[in-house]
């Protein structure tokens, strides 16, 4: 039966990521940024050396911004702690941090139309550095009871003389509030420093929950992707894509929360696991030493864990005490373990159950609230405000997710002895490794290489979306003003749209993610913005209806730009969109049921 709706509505274009990139003015970024400052996008900020902002000074970096580094000089970008950055991107205009050798790719200045390379350490990265709490035991005069005078020195930074400040961070101040950073692509960086000294694409030393990170993105990185000592930073919506050591890496004492993370482990260089080959998925060190204050204690909902099926290591491991829960997530083609039981870091600390601290086995069946008292406890504040990341659960566990083809012989010996697969947990075992039941949408591996001696299985195609026993949940995150809770799915991303990794991504202009499916939010009594993509034109407007129309896969013609008219197929279903004078119709033939309508 054909359907014809009026709906009342304005459309506004949103600009191409990258269509007028080209064209822009270089300025070279020589000195340290000590008053307020502000990039725009009309050029293209090229780092000489190591540049910080410095206490009392703000960088903002509008939104289309481009920071590219030339790579013998490798430049790369510090915030002390007491600066704030600002980072105003957007997914149509994206700020992207890279090196010029990647610029060099962009078809007409467009990063959009980049190619992927095994490059990495061209550049540095982007380190923040906040006034909240760390537990570190190699700075002299810190203490194991939490205290606003421990502070310690960030990887990847060297001090210019003794007593240098401005490579510090830590302190007293979990609310410290160092700016915010949205929308952000850092691409190709990972600076060595030393040996054992290399920078990650993302550090956050001491970072206060008054920070906002969301919608940031590593490729290609030496080291690591994200990593995070100690403070009570949240961050949501991260992609970190081929890079060279652990995914994302906690250590002194992380009391955050991360939800809708997409991690697809690869390689950047050919060089050894950890250097250039990626490790572990997740690593969690609880302190600095086993029963220093504060611990890592975090929370972390929907995430898509992709390893390395070969040659890949743990999804995720564990040392030092840490305490950590992963819901609604997925794991899938794992090397080694789920569950990796490292103990200690291997830098002489003395992992679980030292000094009176809970076992590896009491950590996963200890209440989050039930922690027994410690000589080195807060002595200020109560357990609750001091470690609010947990509300419910255990202090380590896995929970309401879904795990797939990870073959190795001991994958789950570790997870199956913490209690993982008991029937409270909600956790799904897919057996086999037929693709047909993959909880993702798809997924395409080049053929085998070896890197760094270990054989490699690379993601050159891949849709994240949800499917089989991802698509339902048992629970949801809760409601606490952080956590999105109406996400009854597993993993990163929802199974109707929009795919958040799209357009302003690398992984995208690489061609790694497809495009976005055609869809239309359009819920019952309320006005809302419905996202429209044409051709990879994405166009935004406000709506009346009563029901969420989506259809996955379909290609999309326009027909004609005046009045904007465009069509789709949804199997026997066409639909077309017109934009008129007064509004859209909405028209749809006849259809089998491939249509999916959600109330």
């Amino acid at each position: 039966m054909a359907v014809s709706v009026m709906i009342g509505l304005a459309l506004a274009g949103a600009a191409n990521p990258g269509a007028a990139q080209g064209g822009r003015g270089e300025v070279l970024v020589t000195s340290d940024i000590a008053v307020s400052t502000t990039w725009t996008a009309d050029n293209t900020y090229n780092l000489q050396d190591q540049i910080y902002v410095l206490p009392g000074a703000t960088l903002t970096i509008e939104a289309g911004t481009i920071v590219a580094s030339d790579t013998d000089l490798g430049g790369s970008l510090a915030v002390t702690k007491g600066a704030q950055i600002f980072i105003q991107g957007t997914k149509a205009n994206p700020v992207i941090m890279t090196s010029k050798a990647d610029m060099a790719t962009w078809n007409g200045g467009n990063p959009e139309t980049g190619a992927w390379r095994e490059e990495a350490n061209e550049w540095g990265n982007l380190t923040i550095m906040g006034g909240a709490y760390i537990s570190e035991n190699a700075t002299v005069g810190n203490t194991p009871v939490p205290s606003a005078g421990n502070v310690a020195v960030m990887e990847g930074l060297v001090a210019d003389f003794p007593g240098d400040t401005k490579v510090l961070y830590g302190g007293g101040n979990d609310d410290d509030d160092s700016g915010s950073v949205g929308y952000l692509s850092l691409r190709y960086g990972g600076k060595v420093i030393n040996l054992n000294n290399e920078l990650n694409g993302l550090s956050l030393g001491g970072i206060g929950r008054g920070t906002d990170i969301h919608h940031v993105e590593i490729m290609n990185n030496v080291d690591d992707g994200i990593e995070i000592w100690g403070g009570t930073v949240n961050i949501k919506y991260f992609s970190i894509w081929n890079v060279g050591d652990d995914s994302f890496d906690v250590d002194q004492g992380w009391r955050g929360k991360a939800q809708f993370g997409l991690i697809v482990q690869g390689y950047s260089l050919n060089a050894s696991q950890g250097s250039g080959v990626g490790d572990n998925a997740f690593e969690t060190d609880g302190a600095e030493d086993s029963d220093w204050q504060p611990v890592t204690t975090a929370t972390v909902y929907n995430c898509t864990v992709i390893g390395q099926p070969v040659d890949g290591d743990h999804g995720t491991a564990w040392r030092d005490n840490a305490r950590v829960q992963y819901r609604n997530s997925i794991f899938m083609d794992l090397g080694e373990r789920l569950v990796g039981f490292d103990n200690i870091d291997g830098d002489g600390a003395n992992g679980y159950g030292f000094n009176g601290t809970l076992s590896w086995a009491d950590t996963w069946s200890t209440d989050y609230n039930a922690v027994p008292p410690h000589a080195h406890d807060f002595t200020t504040g109560t357990y609750a405000t001091n470690y609010p990341a947990q509300t419910s659960g255990k202090l380590a566990e896995i929970r309401d997710s879904v795990f797939f083809r990870n073959l190795n012989a001991s994958a789950y010996t570790e997870a199956t002895a913490r209690g993982v697969f008991d029937a409270a947990n909600n956790n799904v075992l897919i057996p086999g490794s037929d693709a047909a039941d993959a909880p993702i949408k798809g997924i395409t591996r080049g053929p085998n290489v070896t890197r760094g001696g270990k054989i490699m299985q690379p993601v050159i195609a891949l849709d994240p979306r949800p499917a089989n026993e991802a698509l339902t949940s048992v629970e949801t995150a809760p409601d606490d003003g952080f956590f999105t809770s109406a996400t009854r799915f597993r993993g990163a991303f929802d199974p109707a749209c929009p795919n958040w990794i799209y357009d302003w991504t690398a992984s995208h202009a690489f061609g790694f993610t497809t495009q976005e499916p055609l869809c239309f939010n359009m819920l019952i009594g309320q006005n809302v913005v419905a996202q429209l993509s044409v051709n990879s034109t994405r166009t935004a407007a406000t709506v009346v209806r009563e029901n969420v129309v989506q259809c996955d896969d379909s290609p999309i013609s326009v027909i004609s730009s005046s009045p904007l008219t465009v069509e789709f197929d949804c199997g026997a279903l066409t639909v077309t969109i017109i934009q008129t004078g007064s509004g859209l119709i909405w028209q749809a033939g006849p259809f089998s049921g491939t249509l999916r309508v959600v109330q």
